[in-house]
């Protein structure tokens, strides 16, 4: 939030990427979905609310959701009701006089950025915002174990279903590099790929090594729940060997093809 021409958008567009988010732009809002609002105190506060309503849903698989809009008014913050608020204050007037007098500076916010550069914005706001998103090594935790090789949309939708389910994920990666010709890839290598796909989970996941476990026993009483999560046949269909060869992409679209 913040004044128009502070860099809200900028930072946007690059938090964006970074955690895999959904975007929502207040301008983009108004002149493609809700045209028939104005710029009244009223209409601003109804399109908060259908703007936080639209995050709301785009974020209910885990995810993320980035909104940017004036916001000007402490009504209208109310009834958009964000998770996380970034004050872009880079400047003391905008180009539209009737916003100017409008607005209101927050009293409640979680990062305010006055000065650098969006790289350096951006990198801010992930780091305070993995501290609302912190692993907690006692918390409860789901374990996923695999070669994932490579990493792809069905192992992240496993991830997500476990982050929803549990909290946090732990990612167990067993190394088995080079062992034959469908394991060419080395720990690091997939370690890199899983935090980057998962970018949005924050620090709700951890990635550790294991050797190649090939067989899991367990005593009776150990306490813990072992389940199979069921994924979508689509899903389902992913397959790393068709990713190696090029056939598909990771994320299960044929190469060369726009996504549906």
């Amino acid at each position: 939030m913040g004044l128009p021409g502070s860099g809200k958008t900028t930072l946007a567009e690059i938090l964006v990427k970074k955690l895999n988010a959904a975007w929502f732009n207040a301008d983009a809002i108004r002149q493609d979905i809700y045209s028939e609002l104005g710029f009244t105190p009223e209409d601003r506060i109804e399109h908060s609310k259908r703007m936080g309503k639209l995050c709301h849903w785009a974020s209910m698989n885990g995810g993320y959701a980035v909104a940017d809009f004036i916001c000007p008014t402490e009504k209208a913050r109310e009834a958009f009701d964000a998770d996380f608020i970034i004050w872009v204050n880079r400047i003391q007037e905008g180009r539209y006089e009737d916003t100017n007098k409008l607005f209101e500076k927050p009293e409640k916010y979680d990062v305010k950025l006055e000065d650098g550069t969006p790289k350096e914005w951006t990198e801010e706001v992930i780091k305070q915002l993995n501290k609302t998103e912190a692993w907690d090594n006692q918390a409860p935790t789901a374990l996923l174990i695999g070669r994932y090789q490579p990493f792809h949309i069905g192992h992240k939708t496993l991830v997500a279903e476990s982050i929803k389910r549990s909290g946090q994920c732990c990612i167990a990666l067993r190394d088995v590099a080079g062992i034959d010709d469908n394991n060419p890839y080395s720990f690091e290598k997939v370690k890199r790929e899983i935090y980057s796909a998962c970018a949005e989970f924050g620090d709700k996941i951890k990635v550790i090594e294991l050797p190649n476990i090939t067989d899991i026993f367990y005593g009776r009483g150990v306490g813990y729940n072992i389940e199979q999560l069921e994924l979508s046949k689509e899903l389902q269909n992913v397959s790393a060997t068709k990713i190696r060869d090029g056939q598909i992409g990771q994320d299960g679209k044929p190469l060369g093809k726009r996504p549906e």
